[in-house]
């Protein structure tokens, strides 16, 4: 194989495919996740057919990411670790946890549970090992100080996968026997709650980052929606808790959890306009160029999930408008996973063809 210079991919196809490989994000499982939850809102609102069609662009994201993945780690394994050390993206291989759990709770809508069950489990070990691991790694064990310097939105995605843990355990607990459907209605009001300390957590570290530390425009980039894609997600998760069967730890928290997901919805209403001020002032008025780069999906998956969390939120609280905004954003997000999906197809497809390189 040709090679550019010492250890760098040629500039034939082989070549091309193996830069890809090397250069992959992280957090790619931002595709997986919102055309994921994209698809659990069509079907919720009765667009079958397109709600498929995006079903089974998530599975095939998923099987195609899992496969670079492992890729990478066998090829490139000094890059790949060393992701592990930087606070700016680190955090993003929390994606494959919610990501995974995204695809199980779109299968558990079809009737597979086994499918969804496996994924849980695989879900679970992985939040348990980078739960531990990543804020390690690219946060405590760093000898350069202040962390704090480095904080950004990717660090929500931690909640994220921590509140994807309870969205597929109460997807999972109608079709389980009752003393399973208790350990599910324990894991899922504890994945739950760490969420919220994580969110708060997080939240206060990367407003520190924002006072205290400039902020360019180039700095202010899409992974920040996943602040309001991390409100979203626990209150989907909190919907969903209250639908669950009785349990003694649902009985427990019912009141709570009601009351917290509410706020948590009305907080991300309240976000999305300043997140939208945001890129107008980044692209807009200091012209930072509007090209396709893998924390696209960041946005896509907070739209999609807001939308989803509405329609759920609308149900298990009987909240008629709440269930009205969550639908009509819907296609909103569809507009939007459409116009990143283009983008990300015609960037990749330059990429094999030797047209342009990855972003830095």
């Amino acid at each position: 194989m040709a090679t550019t210079a010492a250890g760098e991919p040629g500039t034939r196809l082989p070549g091309r495919i193996r830069g890809i490989v090397r250069d992959l994000a992280p957090g790619y499982f931002a595709l997986v996740m919102g055309s994921g939850i994209i698809s659990v809102g069509l079907h919720l609102v009765g667009f079958e057919v397109l709600s498929m069609v995006l079903a089974w662009i998530c599975g095939i994201a998923y099987a195609l990411l899992v496969v670079l993945h492992v890729w990478r780690l066998l090829a490139f394994r000094a890059e790949f670790f060393d992701e592990f050390n930087d606070p700016r993206r680190g955090f993003g291989f929390f994606t494959f946890v919610a990501g995974t759990n995204v695809l199980g709770v779109r299968l558990a809508l079809e009737g597979w549970m086994a499918a969804t069950a496996a994924l849980l489990v695989m879900a679970l070990l992985a939040w348990l090992l980078l739960g531990y691991v990543v804020p390690w790694t690219a946060v405590l064990g760093r000898t350069e100080r202040p962390v704090v310097a480095l904080a950004n939105g990717t660090w929500f995605i931690w909640v994220v996968a921590s509140q994807s843990i309870a969205v597929a355990s109460a997807s999972l607990q109608p079709a389980a026997g009752p003393q399973l459907a208790d350990w599910l209605a324990v894991l899922a009001v504890v994945s739950w709650s760490v969420g919220i300390f994580l969110y708060a957590l997080a939240g206060v570290l990367v407003a520190l980052r924002m006072m205290l530390y400039e902020l360019r425009p180039v700095d202010l980039n899409a992974p920040y929606w996943v602040a309001m894609g991390a409100c979203a997600i626990t209150v989907l998760a909190g919907a969903r808790i209250l639908e669950m069967a009785d349990a003694p730890m649902i009985a427990a928290t019912r009141g709570l959890i009601s009351g917290v997901s509410v706020a948590f919805w009305a907080f991300a209403t309240w976000l999305i306009p300043p997140l939208v001020a945001a890129g107008w002032w980044r692209h807009w008025h200091h012209k930072v160029p509007l090209e396709y780069e893998a924390t696209l999906w960041s946005i896509v998956f907070p739209l999609g999930m807001y939308a989803v969390a509405g329609i759920y939120l609308g149900q298990a609280d009987q909240l008629p408008v709440v269930g009205m905004i969550g639908a009509a954003e819907l296609w909103v997000a569809l507009a939007v996973w459409a116009l990143v999906f283009v983008a990300m197809a015609v960037h990749e497809g330059r990429r094999l063809s030797g047209r342009t390189r990855a972003a830095a």
